[in-house]
């Protein structure tokens, strides 16, 4: 039976040798070893793993045409509800999702439902080129913000007909996928790039370098562009940090500075002479995937990389397959850590930072368990860079410069369930009115708000 065949094992490099270089980890499957693992699908009557995705992709229906070898019909399957799915296939975390939810997993390994996207999609950027550019309706949509929700949103929008133009604050088109995930895990030319062609061919126009808020504003686009609505999905890059002594100290920056310095400015490519200094130690402070993606990154330009979080390795936010990466390549993980100070030399750089143990306590709102600093536990870490990965709230700056649009106490735009604003034809969705979250969920709010901002022009 199918669910006797054990889940094909994905190829990857060795830890050793990726540690070092900036390649992609994860090599994924090839057609027999596709072919194989899509052969263990149940193709359940009541498949749980639609609802379990984001952007409710026909999952045991793409993967019944991989069995018979129809790699073409199961990537039209997926395109009706993904325009990423090269990108979705590498970055979303399937194993809280689809794969989750597989009824296989109950009892054994759950269908590679991710890799299975992922090949479908590669197959697909590498072997169909054809793009049906539809016939325009005569009416303007704004997108602000190239990341996935305005890439979703935009795709969508495109194939319904409408003329939409995507503002980018950054000179390359992207977003999070771009400046945020490593190269080592999402390859920016041979995958990012080729997607967003993709969307390119239906006719959405690109514009980089705008500023929404300063460059132009959401007013100014509608008013005097004669944009009919515009969607923002222009992420949250604010970053946090701990408000302790010490972090206006030279060595010390948020994790969306790192990475957007070691992917704008090419650290991956040896092409490149890239300038980030990362000394001789790197301490993360963090557990998401952020934190991961920052000290993995940390150790492939040289340095000896730690990561200290304040809670225990089960309440890591990270994705299981990015610590257990991370810890193959040799990251430090100083669990039940939490920074109280960073300490500097006289010349105002970084040399330590003061930590204290911690113990976990009662759950907190999250339902995670509460840490609780240890009595008389202080302790310090060499290093010579500090990054914080603490999360990332909305930029103020588009809320700021647009009438009448509201926002939560976080700095969220805040919306209905379809992404409306309180502003007449503005829409937002993704992290700009959940807080940071996944480049899927993002992708969903885009394409939930495609939907509303056609029903809502369909009926001026």
């Amino acid at each position: 039976m199918a669910n006797k065949i054990p889940r094909v094992p994905v190829r990857e490099q060795d830890p050793a040798i990726r540690a070092t270089n900036f390649s992609e980890v994860c090599l994924g499957y090839n057609l027999e070893e596709a072919t194989l693992e899509a052969s263990r699908c149940l193709n359940c009557k009541k498949p749980r793993c639609i609802d379990a995705c984001p952007v409710n992709i026909q999952i045991p229906q793409f993967i019944e045409a991989m069995k018979v070898g129809d790699i073409a019909k199961a990537a039209d399957i997926i395109a009706q509800d993904s325009s990423l799915p090269s990108i979705c296939g590498r970055v979303c975390p399937q194993e809280s999702q689809c794969e989750g939810s597989c009824i296989l997993g109950i009892k054994g390994e759950s269908v590679a439902i991710g890799k299975l996207e992922r090949f479908v999609g590669d197959w697909h950027l590498n072997n169909h080129s054809e793009i049906t550019i539809p016939t325009k309706n005569g009416k303007k949509v704004a997108i602000v913000g190239s990341g996935p929700a305005g890439l979703a949103c935009a795709s969508d929008l495109a194939k319904m007909g409408y003329q939409v133009t995507v503002f980018e604050a950054l000179h390359e088109v992207g977003g999070v996928l771009v400046y945020g995930i490593p190269e080592f895990r999402l390859p920016k030319k041979d995958v990012v790039a080729r997607e967003i062609e993709s969307i390119r061919r239906l006719g959405v126009e690109f514009e980089t370098d705008v500023i929404v808020g300063r460059t132009v504003t959401i007013d100014s686009l509608m008013e005097d562009e004669g944009f009919d609505a515009v969607f923002i999905g222009s992420g949250a890059g604010l970053p946090r940090f701990m408000g302790i002594e010490g972090e206006n100290l030279n060595g010390v920056l948020s994790a969306n500075e790192f990475l957007t310095r070691a992917n704008l400015m090419h650290a991956y490519d040896e092409l490149y002479d890239t300038p980030i200094y990362v000394g001789k130690r790197v301490v993360v402070v963090g557990g998401g995937n952020v934190a991961m993606d920052a000290v993995r990154t940390a150790k492939r330009l040289g340095a000896q990389a730690t990561i200290v979080y304040r809670r225990s390795e089960v309440e890591l936010p990270a994705r299981i397959e990015e610590v257990h990466h991370a810890k193959q390549e040799g990251i430090e993980f100083k669990m039940l850590t939490n920074p109280t100070r960073i300490l500097g030399d006289d010349k105002g750089w970084v040399k330590g930072i003061n930590c204290v143990k911690m113990e976990l306590g009662e759950p907190d709102a999250s339902g995670r368990r509460s840490p609780i600093e240890v009595t008389d536990s202080d302790f310090e870490i060499e290093c010579d860079v500090v990054i914080m990965a603490l999360g990332t709230s909305p930029n103020p700056l588009i809320a700021s410069t647009t009438e009448a649009l509201e926002t939560s106490r976080r700095g969220c735009i805040i919306t209905d369930d379809n992404g409306q604003t309180s502003r007449k034809g503005v829409f937002a969705g993704g992290d700009t009115v959940t807080g940071a979250a996944t480049v899927i969920l993002a992708m969903g709010a885009g394409r939930k708000a495609a939907k509303a901002i056609d029903k809502y022009l369909t009926e001026l």
